[in-house]
């Protein structure tokens, strides 16, 4: 196999500002979902709503721990760290949640 160069160009600093601002938005949303299901346990109409509030529940931590692993990757690339750097950040962030 021979080398054909970089695939995709690099990310300019506007495209990594709007990631950075997109991840940020990314972690109200994820808060929000987590607020609406918190009530939707407590007063769920059903038990099947209930229930899947719980199931919901506990899927949430891991999907908040992802995007503040994303933030951090996105916070460090506006800094202006490598993606190798970033990346290893990110994944010893995510590491040290997953065995909190």
């Amino acid at each position: 196999m021979t080398y054909t160069g970089i695939k995709f160009p690099p990310l300019t600093d506007e495209e990594i500002k709007k990631r950075y601002e997109e991840a940020k938005e990314e972690i109200e949303e994820v808060l929000k979902w987590k607020e609406e299901e918190e009530k939707r346990l407590v007063k769920g109409k059903t038990p099947q709503a209930k229930s899947a509030a719980k199931r919901a529940l506990v899927k949430i931590p891991r999907r908040i721990n992802t995007v503040k692993g994303n933030l951090l990757y996105w916070k460090l690339r506006v800094e202006g760290k490598s993606h190798f750097h970033a990346s290893l950040e990110r994944n010893e962030l995510w590491d040290e949640l997953k065995n909190k």
